[in-house]
């Protein structure tokens, strides 16, 4: 019964594009804690599941410390000790991931989320160690949270397509760079404020993610170092070598589109294609995503694949 409910949850988290895995991977870490303390509660161990989170998975703002937990600068990007702290990031990443995977394309996802995690991750220590409000507190500081990666999804998707307008409750048609600005003037002005690393660590999401999406329309890709250091990781690890995973994995690769032989025709292609997905983001911020016709639509569905 285990193996069969093992394989299902596998199937289903395979079938699912990449927005929906990393909610995923948040709520799995999340629950795993909350199942963990159980035990440690009936044993009346010393250590509850929360401080082995802080101790082990959270990252310290003492550089030191990170040289020795190197792994936390990518674990505290998916851990949550709070339910609230969980919902409102997997609320901000699933309704703006949507739009991400629309305009940029689901593969980005995955290399923005880790990029804005370590960015935010690097300023929050750079932060801690070099101002001197934050000397008292350094030695026992660590961040946590979704919040970095996220804010790298917000501030990117509204910084490639600005003038795109989603209804908000109460407010009505808002366009995506307004939301971004939003966000990010709130971190700012809230640094001085409880949870300044937090903060901190929202700044450099968002200032990746802006920098991802000036990059990305000029035809580069900041966050290309990703996919490579992924696929080292799993090739290091023997549990991720299984053949039902590779089999997955193989199935959902798509085919590298076949590159023209000279390199001037390459980039010749690429800079018209990138000319004609903006005339077509700019028609959405106008008129709708309705107002497309069915070539337009199609065109956009799969740059945003590419």
């Amino acid at each position: 019964m285990w193996k069969s409910s093992n394989h299902q949850f596998n199937t289903s988290f395979s079938k699912n594009n990449m927005l929906i895995r990393l909610i995923y991977a948040n709520l799995i870490v999340f629950i795993g804690l909350k199942l963990l303390s159980i035990p440690l509660w009936l044993m009346q161990a010393q250590t509850s599941a929360d401080q082995f989170a802080l101790n082990w998975l959270a990252i310290p703002a003492d550089y030191m410390q990170v040289l020795y937990k190197p792994w936390t600068t990518i674990s505290y990007m998916f851990l949550h000790l709070g339910f609230l702290h969980l919902l409102t990031n997997m609320l901000w990443l699933y309704f703006l991931g949507q739009l991400f995977m629309q305009f940029i394309g689901e593969k980005k996802l995955w290399t923005v989320y880790i990029s804005g995690g370590l960015a935010g991750a690097l300023l929050y220590i750079l932060f801690f160690n070099t101002f001197p409000v934050f000397s008292e507190v350094m030695p026992v500081s660590k961040a946590l949270g979704a919040s970095a990666s996220v804010m790298a999804v917000v501030v990117a998707v509204g910084t490639y397509a600005p003038n795109y307008s989603i209804r908000l409750f109460l407010l009505g048609n808002v366009k995506l760079k307004y939301i971004a600005i939003f966000a990010f003037a709130i971190d700012v002005i809230s640094i001085s404020n409880s949870n300044s690393g937090g903060h901190i660590a929202h700044i450099g999401g968002s200032i990746l993610g802006f920098f991802f999406a000036l990059q990305w329309k000029k035809g580069r890709d900041i966050t290309n170092w990703v996919n490579p250091t992924t696929a080292f990781l799993k090739a290091l690890l023997p549990s991720l070598k299984r053949r039902p995973l590779e089999v997955r994995y193989k199935r959902q690769e798509p085919k590298e589109p076949k590159k023209p032989t000279k390199d001037y025709e390459y980039n010749s292609d690429k800079r018209e294609d990138q000319e004609k997905i903006d005339e077509i983001l700019d028609k959405i911020s106008h008129s709708g995503y309705d107002s497309l016709t069915k070539e337009e639509k199609e065109f956009l569905f799969k740059a945003s694949n590419k």
